[in-house]
């Protein structure tokens, strides 16, 4: 076959491949684009799952009548000014990818008004391709909707699971933005049903409550550690008492500068912390923000901006690790031993203590 370069069309879907993986994909980028909009409310409804409907309302700055064709070309953003930018995002969007990888995959129509504007301007798109354009009545903010997701892809389409599943993993993002922004309001609807709201009123443990329930939040441990000195890391959030825990490590939320990631690394450090106090095969609950200069993060390593690169890694481990134990054991949730409990062996004041610093990193999960 001969080398040809690919259409417009056709190279849009591919990079959309790229950033859109499933309905779930979807609702993230646009709640992202929401909280970098300064929204203090943010309602989300999906429909079969997200396939046939996406709509992400929120009270943000809204876009421009001017720019909102512009908001789907690729990689225009308003959150890059120059190069040296890219090495300290402060935003959750930066690419630009997200819109018109989201228009190459579905129907999309974008509503916005900017505060001040008397009224709203309107866009539809269809196969990436603008195709109606008008203004009318609109509350301040941005109102995206995306309907027949994939319809035009059954490559991908027959990738996706079932509504009730796609729908579990929309609710996932919720949850997590839900708890690193507890300032923001949430209200998610899943095929006409609401299925979480948060109150928005700032607390975490609140927030925490509306997403785990009652029982996880009064559980709940405050972790407020600051950087012990310039250029270093602090740790905010919540460790659960060891008394409640789940089955898998999916309970175990990490951001880094309320970033939602994915990292098997630091996910270790949070269990290391609980090493002795939980019955084998089960894992803790923790809701934990990593505060990192943002010259120290590369937030640009994965499509999906699912995982980030910290240039000291060893550090933040050993960082996050210790303000999780020493939160752990202020709390005095391990009782102390009984000394008729120790048969043989060294004597208590011998022992190494239960809650020690630093335990170094296995060198595996840094490969």
């Amino acid at each position: 076959m001969p080398i040809r370069v690919l259409a417009p069309h056709e190279a849009a879907k591919i990079a959309a491949g790229e950033v859109i993986e499933r309905p779930a994909s979807v609702v993230k980028e646009l709640v992202e684009n929401s909280l970098d909009a300064g929204a203090t409310r943010i309602a989300v409804e999906v429909r079969e799952g997200g396939l046939a409907l996406i709509r992400v309302a929120d009270n943000g700055r809204g876009i421009e009548p001017g720019e909102l064709r512009l908001a789907f070309e690729r990689h225009a953003t308003s959150k890059v000014a120059a190069e040296e930018d890219l090495w300290r995002i402060a935003t959750l969007g930066f690419r630009g990818e997200a819109l018109p990888s989201i228009a190459a995959a579905g129907d999309v129509e974008l509503i916005s008004r900017v505060a001040g504007n008397d009224v709203g301007a309107r866009v539809r798109l269809r196969d990436g391709e603008v195709d109606e354009e008008g203004s009318g009545a609109a509350s301040p903010g941005t109102v995206f909707t995306v309907r027949r997701l994939f319809s035009s892809q059954p490559a991908r389409l027959k990738f996706v699971r079932s509504p009730g599943s796609e729908s579990t993993q929309v609710t996932s993002v919720i949850s997590h933005y839900a708890m690193a922004y507890p300032e923001v309001r949430f209200e998610l609807t899943v095929d006409g049903r609401v299925a979480l709201q948060t109150p928005g009123n700032g607390s975490l443990t609140d927030a925490v409550a509306a997403v785990y329930g009652a029982d996880v939040a009064a559980a709940a441990i405050e972790i407020d550690a600051p950087p012990e000195h310039e250029g270093a890391m602090g740790v905010r959030g919540v460790a659960v008492e060891p008394r409640l825990h789940r089955a898998s490590r999916n309970y175990v939320g990490l951001y880094v500068n309320r970033r939602w990631v994915k990292n098997r690394a630091l996910t270790f450090a949070v269990e290391e912390a609980y090493q002795g106090m939980l019955p084998v095969g089960r894992h803790p609950i923790a809701v934990l923000d990593l505060r990192i200069p943002p010259d120290e993060v590369d937030v640009n390593v994965h499509p999906t901006k699912a995982e980030v690169r910290l240039r000291d890694e060893r550090a933040v481990f050993a960082a996050l690790q210790r303000a999780v134990r020493r939160a752990l054991s202020d709390s005095a949730t391990v009782p102390p031993a009984s000394p008729s409990l120790w048969v043989g062996g060294p004597a208590p004041s011998e022992r190494p203590p239960l809650f020690m610093t630093q335990t170094p990193l296995p060198s595996t999960l840094l490969s």
